[in-house]
């Protein structure tokens, strides 16, 4: 679970809690958040009685799982030696010095403990469905960097999102409020999912260069820059076509008003080259979470 957006470069060395700060990516966050408010608000419009702590408890899980996946992937990419100096993506502490190897990994492992933790409450309220998405998620964060064949390396990656970003995240709040999962909540999914992926994929498309050095073949790479910038646009725009599926709710217009930043992220896209990539991504995640929170924000209001 990789997309990544990029931060400040920082000069010298920070100091205290800020290191972590800077480690657990928080300007990621909201690819974690945005898809969880998206499954409870769609449940909530369908008629769901509020379930407030297991909200709460779902909403924290996900982001303490997208902090250990990027944690454990600082860690594991210098630890590989994909870190090199000519990255230009955002800065990696373990990379940097600020932090070792395995203190970055043991924070990560803190945050996986607390988000299974989380976990328990939570598949008390949704029984084995949740314990078995819990489980597949808390495995996923660590298989994207870490094992022997990473997804992070292959061209899976933005499958990967797409699923755990996706269908997963919004099925599975959904699940939780409602108790039962609904055509609706899976197509939310692919609505929410398919813009989080166009962020790993511009992630890749950016590093391709050091992806081939470093010998990792992605999506990016198996389709070049061309195709790439062409599936960019697809993910982008794809989720608009959904919206009809989910009339006469005001989700159906409400997640329109994001159409002209999307297009114009797309455009932006066609002759980025570079560092440039890194405002492209910055934008294409600022599109999806622009996406997520008019489409939670459309499902609540009366038809």
């Amino acid at each position: 679970m990789k997309p990544e957006l990029p931060d400040a470069v920082i000069d010298a060395p920070p100091a205290g809690w800020r290191v972590w700060w800077t480690a657990i990516r928080p300007r990621t966050l909201p690819l974690a958040a945005s898809p969880v408010l998206v499954g409870i608000a769609l449940a909530w419009a369908e008629g769901a009685a509020p379930r407030w702590l297991a909200a709460l408890a779902t909403l924290l899980a996900a982001l303490l799982i997208q902090i250990g996946t990027n944690l454990h992937n600082d860690a594991a990419d210098h630890e590989r030696g994909n870190d090199r100096a000519d990255r230009l993506g955002p800065l990696r502490v373990t990379a940097a010095g600020w932090a070792s190897a395995a203190a970055v990994r043991r924070a990560a492992q803190l945050a996986f403990g607390a988000a299974f933790a989380l976990g328990i409450h939570l598949a008390v309220v949704g029984g084995w469905p949740i314990v078995a998405i819990g489980l597949a998620s808390l495995a996923a964060g660590y298989a994207y960097s870490g094992g022997p064949r990473p997804i992070s390396h292959s061209p899976f990656g933005e499958l990967f999102v797409l699923v755990f970003f996706g269908l997963v995240a919004v099925g599975g709040s959904h699940y939780l409020q409602s108790g039962a999962p609904t055509p609706r909540a899976l197509l939310a999914g692919l609505a929410v999912g398919m813009p989080a992926a166009a962020v790993l994929l511009i992630n890749n498309l950016r590093d391709l260069a050091a992806d081939h050095a470093a010998g990792r073949r992605t999506l990016a790479a198996v389709l070049g820059p061309a195709a790439s910038r062409r599936l960019h646009a697809a993910l982008l725009l794809l989720p608009f076509g959904l919206l009809p599926l989910f009339a006469p709710r005001p989700a159906a217009w409400l997640a329109l008003a994001a159409l002209p930043a999307t297009v114009a992220v797309i455009r932006r896209c066609r002759q980025a080259e570079g560092v440039a990539f890194n405002g492209v991504l910055a934008d294409t995640a600022r599109a999806q979470l622009i996406f997520g929170f008019l489409f939670a924000l459309g499902s609540l209001l009366p038809p």
